[in-house]
């Protein structure tokens, strides 16, 4: 199990715009093929105009062809140009749960965890 996290730095008072346009369209087109939102947070203190999203996958081979599902996708394209112009950059990491992690089993095994 993976966790890929995206950080993208929106220009200045950019950031509550580029999440509300998420919320009304690009949401509904990732969730379906990237499968499993852990988060979505934006920046409050430290560096601002953040937007900081997680995504939870099980192998490197499953986010790869989720991925380009999703890059592929007509209406993922429309989306993304219209929200581009709001983003000064963007960081890509994986993350890999250590052992005693509550993500080492993955996602489904935290679907009755406190």
């Amino acid at each position: 199990m993976i966790v890929e996290e995206r950080i993208y730095t929106c220009y200045c008072a950019k950031a509550a715009q580029y999440v509300a346009m998420y919320q009304a369209e690009g949401l509904a087109i990732q969730r379906p093929i990237l499968g499993h939102l852990v988060g979505y947070f934006t920046s409050d203190m430290g560096e601002l105009n953040q937007v900081v999203h997680l995504w939870a996958y099980e192998s490197f081979e499953d986010r790869g062809a989720r991925r380009a599902r999703l890059l592929a996708d007509p209406a993922w394209k429309a989306y993304a140009a219209k929200v581009q112009p709001l983003v000064m950059t963007q960081q890509n990491k994986i993350l890999i749960p250590a052992d005693f992690s509550p993500w080492a089993d993955g996602p489904a095994h935290l679907s009755g965890a406190q």
